[in-house]
Order: C-alpha cells, then structure tokens, then sequence
C-alpha cells in the first residue's frame, strides 16, 4: 500500500514542502530515496525501537520511502515521524483516511519520544501557504509553530500521541496563543537602560542620531570608558520590532537552532557580540550543512564588534558587501542560498594597542607607528561605510558620584520613533528603503541637500581632510537624520556641521582631537 505525507526542510530561512511517500511490498529490503543525508539514513533503527515502545509492531517486508523532489538534498532527523507513521499507514496498522490534512515533522528517540527540531517556524508558514489545515510538531516547538495563525498544530510528545492525534480518537486540543497580545507586552522589557549611564552625553547623541537613521557607528576610546556598557543598551532606544519584522526575525533564529525550548517570535531586536576569534564562516553563514551567521542573526538588530581592530582582516573585509546590500548570498558548488542581513553595525576600539594614546591622565606607551599600524588594521572602504565614527573619552569623577537621574531610554526611544515615522512617511512609495541610511545618490539630492551655507561648508571640510565620496555620501545621510530629529524639512548647516563632526576617523583627522 502506498501513503503519502507532506513535510517539510529548509532552503535559506524558508521551508520547501516534501513529501514522503512510502510503499510496502513482499520483501525483508529498507531503502529511502531522494537525496538523504546520513542522519536521515540512520533512521531505521530508530523507528524499529520507537515503533516497539509504542505499542505497536514494525513490519518487516520490502520498505521504500521516496522524499520528493528526489533532486534536491535533504538533511536532519525532523523525518523520523513522518517516516514512521507511513510506515504503519502502509502496513494497515494505522488508519490513514485523514493523512492528507497534516503536514509534520519531528526527531524521533528510541523510546517513542518525539524530540524538537529546528526550523519550526518557517514549515508553519508553508503550511499555511499551501493550504494544510494540521500541523504536527514536537512539543518543545509548538509554542513557535502556534504564532502562525489559520493552522491548527498539535503539539506531541511520543509516536503514539500523533497517531492518536492522524486517527482521530485523541482528545488533545490544538494550542492557540494569542501572538499580539503577548508581542506586545513584551516589548518594552529591556534588561539595560540609558538612564544608567553617567556622563557621555555626546556618545548618548551619537547613538540617538545612528538608531534615528539606521546608520552604523563605531566608538573610539581607551579601557573602561563605556564602550561595552553603552552598545548594550542600544536596543532599549530602537524602534519596537513590526510583526512582519519579528516573523522574519524568528525564522532566521528558528533555522539556527538558537530558540529557547517554549520560545515564540522574538519580540526585541537582536544584539549579537561575536568574539573576534570569529571565522569568516561563522559571521557570514554557509558551511557544508548551511546555517544563517552571525551579520544574518543581527538581521533588523545589532552586530556589536568589540574590539574592532583584533579581527582578522579577512574577516572584516566580508563585511563590506552585506553592509551596502543588507543580504548576503553564500555561493558553494552544491548550493546558493541568501540570507538577510539588514543589521546595524556597533564597533568599538582602543584609540592604539596600549589604550590609552590621547588619555586626560594616563601616559600612551605606543610609538607613532604602532598607532598609524593599529588604524590601519581596518580599511579605508569599511571604515567609510561606517556613517558615525566618535570619540569616548573617560567619565569624569564628578559625573559618576552625581546622584541626578540622566534621561532613560524610553525618552530617547520616542524621539527615535518620531523621526522613523518622518522618514517611513518619506519613503512609503519607494520598496526596501525604510530609513535614511538606506538612500542612494539620487534620493540624497532629492531628500538630503544641504542650503548654500551646508554646502560651503561641507566643501572646506572635505577638502581640508581629503574625504572620500562616500564619505560624501554618509554626511548627507545622517545630516538627514539629525534633521529628522529637528523636525526640519530642509538640511541646514547646523546639521552638517553636526554630521562633520562624527566622522572623527578620516584620513588626516585622526588623533587630532587627542592633542
């Protein structure tokens, strides 16, 4: 008898539909066909056990399971349950009238458990496109298969509760959660907060300007100054995630494998801190089974590199395509897929190897070189793709002991919130671009021209330090942004003025502050 029953696996961070089909004939032969991976091959003995424990017993004739499309290659265990309910299905020991209603997935263990898996999210997902009105998950993942709504899931714990569940005769009801509610009252929920931070109130603009606009930052300073400790509190400042935004969000950490047991969408934005020991693998995705990386994790959050000049060059070299593309394509001989990777870039540095060349007290160690050879580590065309480059300098004594309450992030976030509206208005007729940081050359001269006096200025500027066009280009940008936050219409010079000012790294300005 043969039985079909719909999967489904992962491409990217979106799910494709498989069906395995399974026929049983006179014989004592187990093949599966259609491109299977070790793990999907090992599954025979573990159904043979799981089948026994529960209750049921494994028949033992010519065993065929196809998992079409046969051309493309499938990987994992999230087989094992499908596969072992159309094996009984075929034999007879299993009702299978209604098979056609589910789509299913899940790990089975040797005593008839049903162990979770990732990718949950986005097989919910093409269950609903193609129209299944069940969906059979493994309990730990039914919480994130449930955000999806118009689909029925089941959430199981062995092999005998889903067979229960495809003949009818189970009472377990189909878990329902009500996903705006609960998106939305977690939110606001941030473990640091702005309002903790002493002094720095120049970074704490810089920062309100870089979010404001989506715009990349990277902050200068010596050990213990707060470069870490600000970074962290980004997300508290950045405009609360959309559902289609979370959705997104929480099908990349789903294919990851980085959800908690019981998780539902993400509802903040991500904040992801590599180590600089980090592999160009590991930050961009691919690998021989590809998986998102790291600048995909970050997607519509926060890629925080502390220590900016310790990555290896090649490393950070990797950055410079997705940062202007916001998706990154990994090309290997047996695959493409892409991965978003709208992020905002946050890097951190010591101002030379020691820490503390331009220090108020203490005495830099490093020779010119050393310093000139510390700056080099990081190229021209990625540091020019970083729109805000400020400095930091030690907190003071008298801020750190000062008792007053400093402005909290909540009031910064609404500031933020206002001038994303501003530029969402702006933007609404024109696809994939949101913010300011996003805009081309023809979209600056349209939204981001400075008046005469902007304009005087920004040429003396660029001129004297010998700026690059792109540079060009990331001034009008957040001089934009700091518009936005005016409330002006037009770019005036105080803007520019203001946009000059964070780009304290260029060629032939850097160090001069220090003197």
């Amino acid at each position: 008898m043969l039985t079909k029953i719909y999967s489904a696996a992962i491409n990217g961070i979106d799910a494709f539909p498989v069906m395995v089909e399974t026929e049983i004939w006179k014989g004592t032969t187990f093949s599966i066909v259609g491109m299977a991976d070790t793990a999907i091959r090992e599954s025979y003995e573990r159904m043979i056990s799981a089948v026994r424990h529960s209750g049921y017993e494994f028949p033992h004739f010519r065993i065929t399971i196809n998992l079409a499309p046969a051309d493309v290659k499938k990987e994992g265990a999230q087989f094992d349950l499908p596969m072992a309910i159309g094996i009984l299905a075929s034999a007879e020991i299993v009702r299978s009238e209604s098979l056609s209603d589910f789509m299913m997935t899940g790990e089975l263990s040797l005593d008839g458990s049903v162990l979770p898996v990732k990718g949950i999210l986005p097989m919910a997902v093409k269950a609903r496109e193609m129209g299944i009105k069940k969906l059979i998950v493994p309990e730990g993942n039914v919480t994130e298969a449930a955000v999806v709504n118009r689909v029925e899931v089941y959430g199981v714990k062995s092999l005998k509760e889903a067979i229960e569940i495809v003949e009818g005769t189970s009472e377990a009801q189909p878990v329902k959660i009500d996903t705006r509610a609960l998106f939305k009252a977690s939110q606001s929920d941030f473990d640091f907060d702005f309002s903790e931070v002493k002094g720095q109130e120049s970074v704490k603009r810089a920062f309100e300007v870089a979010v404001a606009g989506g715009h990349n930052i990277i902050m200068v300073g010596p050990p213990g100054a707060g470069k870490s400790m600000m970074a962290k509190r980004l997300p508290s400042i950045m405009p609360p995630l959309s559902m289609a935004e979370a959705l997104e969000t929480t099908k990349i950490h789903s294919v990851a494998g980085k959800l908690s047991r019981g998780s539902m969408l993400m509802t903040q934005r991500p904040f992801r801190t590599p180590h600089h020991t980090v592999s160009p693998v590991a930050l961009v995705g691919g690998g021989s089974s590809p998986m998102p990386g790291e600048i995909s994790l970050a997607h519509n959050g926060v890629l925080f590199l502390d220590e900016f000049p310790e990555f290896p060059r090649q490393v950070l070299e990797v950055l410079r395509q997705p940062i202007e593309d916001r998706v990154i394509t990994v090309a290997r001989s047996k695959y493409t897929v892409n991965y978003p990777a709208s992020f905002m870039l946050v890097a951190s540095m010591n101002p030379c190897p020691c820490g503390y060349y331009g220090h108020p007290t203490r005495q830099c160690t490093c020779t010119a070189g050393a310093v000139s050879k510390y700056m080099n580590r990081i190229s021209g065309p990625l540091l020019d793709r970083i729109d805000l480059q400020v400095e930091i300098e030690p907190v003071a004594f008298d801020d750190m002991a000062d008792p007053t309450p400093t402005e909290g992030s909540d009031a910064i976030r609404e500031r933020v919130m206002k001038a994303r509206l501003i530029q969402q208005e702006r933007y609404k007729d024109l696809p994939g671009i949101h913010c300011n940081a996003q805009m081309n050359s023809r979209l600056l001269k349209r939204y981001a021209w400075p008046d005469p006096e902007g304009m005087a200025k920004l040429k003396e500027r660029m001129t004297r330090l010998d700026m690059s066009a792109r540079a060009f280009d990331r001034i009008l940008r957040v001089a934009r942004t700091i518009a936005d936050l005016d409330g002006s219409e037009k770019v005036r010079v105080s803007h520019i003025a203001e946009a000059i000012s964070y780009r304290t790294l260029d060629r032939g300005n850097y160090g001069s502050t220090f003197s």
